[in-house]
C-alpha cells in the first residue's frame, strides 16, 4: 500500500563521488558498500516498508552499474533509474524529474549519505507542519558541522538561519538532505529558467523562515569522503538489508576487474582495523 501524505521519492544519486576515490573510481558513490551492502540498497528498502513509491533514482557517474542493480533488485517493480547524461545540479534534478510524479509532496533524498529513519515519522511531521512551510527538512547533529548546512529554527521549529559549510558555524544541527517538497518547491526552481541548479545555495534560502524541520534523532551520516564511510562501517546501530536470491549486487562486485575487487576489499580491511 502507497504512503499517503507522499506522492513518491526522488533519490538523488549522480555525483561523482571524487572524495570517496579509488573506491569510486569502479563504482558510484550510491553503490559504496556499507556492511556489506550497497548504500542504495539502505534507502531502497526502507522507502519501500513504508510505502513510499514510486522511486526514480538519478544517476550519472557509473550509470550502467546502478541501472543493472535496480532492474535485478527485488526494488524493482517500484524503483526506476534516470540517466542524467550531463548533471543538472540538486534542482535541475527536481525539475527534470518532478513529472514522473503526481502532483502533491515529494520526497526527495541525498542518496550518497547513510540515513536510519523511518519514512512514515517524517512525512507525518510534514502533514504537521504550519501552514506558511512549503517544505519540511530532515535534521540531524553533526560532529563535522564545518562540512554541513547549519540550520537554526525559531520557537516553531521554522528555519531562520541557513549556514552552508562555513569555518565558524554557530551550532552543529546540521541539514540532513532529505526533505518533502510542497509543489510550490518545484515551481520556484522552475522559475528561476536555469537549468543546472543546486538545492542548498539557490533554493533553500529563499524558503528561509518557511521550511520546517523534521529531527533525525537515530542516524545520519554523510559518506562523503573516505574517513566517513570507513566510520560509518564502525559505528552504525542498523542491520544490513539481505541479500535477494538472485544477488545482482553479488553480480556487480564479480564482474570489476581484480584489481578493482582488490582496491575494495583494501579499503575494508583497512577500514575495519582503523
Amino acid at each position: 500500500m502507497a504512503l499517503e501524505g507522499v506522492t513518491g521519492a526522488l533519490l538523488l544519486a549522480a555525483g561523482l563521488g571524487t572524495r570517496l576515490r579509488p573506491l569510486t573510481d569502479v563504482l558510484p558513490k550510491c553503490l559504496v558498500p556499507i556492511l556489506g551492502r550497497p548504500l542504495l540498497e539502505y534507502w531502497l528498502r526502507d522507502l519501500g516498508r513504508a510505502g513510499v513509491t514510486p522511486i526514480v533514482v538519478n544517476t550519472h557517474h557509473h550509470s550502467d552499474l546502478v541501472e543493472h542493480y535496480l532492474e535485478r533488485s527485488p526494488f524493482a517493480a517500484h524503483a526506476v533509474a534516470t540517466r542524467e547524461r550531463v548533471l543538472l545540479g540538486t534542482g535541475g534534478t527536481l525539475v527534470e524529474n518532478a513529472r514522473r510524479f503526481a502532483e502533491g509532496p515529494l520526497l526527495v533524498a541525498h542518496a550518497d549519505n547513510l540515513s536510519l529513519f523511518d519514512p512514515k515519522e517524517l512525512v507525518a511531521a510534514h502533514g504537521q507542519r504550519p501552514r506558511e512551510a512549503a517544505l519540511t527538512m530532515m535534521t540531524f547533529e553533526t560532529d563535522r558541522p564545518e562540512s554541513c548546512g547549519i540550520v537554526t529554527t525559531d520557537g516553531r521549529g521554522l528555519v531562520d538561519g541557513f549556514h552552508e559549510k562555513i569555518a565558524d558555524p554557530p551550532c552543529n544541527r546540521a541539514n540532513g538532505a532529505v526533505y518533502v517538497v510542497e509543489p510550490e518547491v518545484v515551481a520556484y526552481a522552475k522559475a528561476l529558467g536555469k537549468r543546472v541548479i543546486d538545492v542548498s545555495t539557490e533554493i533553500l534560502p529563499h524558503f528561509v523562515g518557511r521550511m520546517w524541520t523534521w529531527h533525525n534523532e537515530a542516524y545520519h551520516r554523510d559518506i562523503g569522503d573516505l574517513a566517513s564511510w570507513r566510520t560509518a562501517q564502525r559505528e552504525f546501530p542498523g542491520e544490513a538489508p539481505a541479500a535477494a536470491a538472485d544477488d545482482p549486487w553479488r553480480e556487480i562486485l564479480g564482474s570489476l576487474a581484480p584489481d578493482a575487487a582488490a582496491t575494495i576489499a583494501a579499503l575494508l580491511e583497512e577500514g575495519s582495523s582503523c
